[in-house]
C-alpha cells in the first residue's frame, strides 16, 4: 500500500502517537496482539507444561501482564485476544478492564467468546483511545460456537466513518471462510475499513484471498511471521486495511509475551478526516 513503508521485526519499544501537519492526514498507530491470557510460552513443550496455567491461577500472570500493558499503552487503537472475562485462573480479575487501567486506556470494550464458568471466561478487547460512534458485538459462525468479533466505528471529520473489526477466528478453514465471508457481508461497501487479529491462517490461504477479493482490504506490506514467538514461522497475526489507509510503517514487535509477536502499523487517515485521541499519560 506505500512504497516507502516499512516492515521489519523490532526490538523497539512502541512510539507515541504522531502528528502530521494537516495536509498530510492524522496518524495513529494500531496493533494486534494474542496474549494467551497472561502466559508467556518460549519452548514447544510449554504447551504442556505450562498447560495448568489456563485453568488455575499463577503468580506470574499478573506480572507478565504488567509488562503487557506497559508495551501497549504507547499505541492508539490495540487489539487482544486471548484474555480472560474473570474466573478462577484470573482470580476472577477482569483481564480486559485491569489492562485498560494500567495502560490509561479511556475506551474499551469486551466479548466474551466462550463463557465456561468459572472455569475460563476466554474473551478479546479493544482498547482505544479514540471514543466509538457505535460498537458492536458479533457471533461469528461456524460448527463449534464461540467465535467472536469486536466491531468499532469511528467518525472521521467528513461524515464517514472508519470501521474496524477484531477478531479471532476458528482453527478449521471451513469455520474461518464462514466467519470472514460474515465480515466481509458487513464492510464490502465501507470505503474505510480495518480488519485485525488472530486469523489462525496466512495472507495466502484461500480464506484471506477470498476476504481480500470481496472487499479490496489489503494486508499493507510482507509481514514477518508472528508465530511461534519463540521461532516465528506462520504469519497468523494480521491488520487489514482499505487502499485509503496509507501505511507509513509495519512492525512484528520482538517482545516475549506469548505465544504469539504482536503486530503493528502506523496508518495515514485520508486528507483533512481525523480523530479525536486521548493521549496516555507520560
Amino acid at each position: 500500500m506505500t512504497e516507502n513503508g516499512s516492515s521489519a521485526v523490532t526490538d523497539e519499544p512502541a512510539r507515541g502517537l504522531v502528528w502530521q501537519p494537516e495536509a498530510a492526514g492524522q496518524r495513529l498507530r494500531l496493533l494486534s496482539f494474542n496474549a494467551q491470557v497472561g502466559i508467556h510460552s518460549s519452548r514447544l513443550h510449554h504447551y504442556v507444561t505450562n498447560s495448568w496455567k489456563h485453568v488455575l491461577p499463577y503468580g506470574g500472570r499478573m506480572t507478565n501482564l504488567e509488562r503487557v500493558a506497559r508495551f501497549i499503552r504507547d499505541f492508539d487503537i490495540v487489539g487482544v485476544q486471548e484474555l480472560d472475562g474473570g474466573s478462577l485462573r484470573s482470580r476472577f480479575v477482569d483481564l480486559s478492564s485491569w489492562l485498560s487501567d494500567r495502560a490509561d486506556f479511556p475506551h474499551t470494550y469486551t466479548r466474551i467468546n466462550r463463557d465456561l464458568g468459572q472455569i475460563a471466561k476466554h474473551s478479546l478487547a479493544l482498547f482505544s483511545r479514540v471514543e466509538p460512534v457505535h460498537v458492536q458485538m458479533h457471533s461469528l459462525p461456524g460448527p463449534l460456537p464461540g467465535r467472536g468479533a469486536v466491531e468499532a466505528r469511528f467518525a472521521m471529520g467528513n461524515g464517514e466513518e472508519l470501521v474496524l473489526f477484531l477478531l479471532h477466528l476458528a482453527l478449521s478453514r471451513r469455520a474461518r471462510r464462514q466467519q470472514l465471508d460474515y465480515v466481509a457481508e458487513r464492510i464490502e461497501d465501507q470505503p474505510h475499513a480495518v480488519v485485525m487479529g488472530d486469523l489462525n491462517c496466512q495472507q495466502d490461504s484461500p480464506e484471506i484471498r477470498r476476504l481480500v477479493a470481496r472487499t479490496g482490504l489489503m494486508e499493507p506490506m510482507a509481514c514477518p511471521a508472528t508465530y511461534p514467538a519463540w521461532d516465528p514461522q506462520r504469519v497468523f497475526d494480521h491488520i487489514l486495511l482499505t487502499p485509503d489507509l496509507h501505511v507509513s510503517d509495519m512492525r512484528v514487535y520482538n517482545v516475549a509475551l506469548s505465544d504469539h509477536l504482536p503486530v503493528g502499523v502506523e496508518i495515514q487517515l485520508p486528507v483533512r478526516e481525523r480523530l479525536d485521541v486521548h493521549q496516555a499519560p507520560a
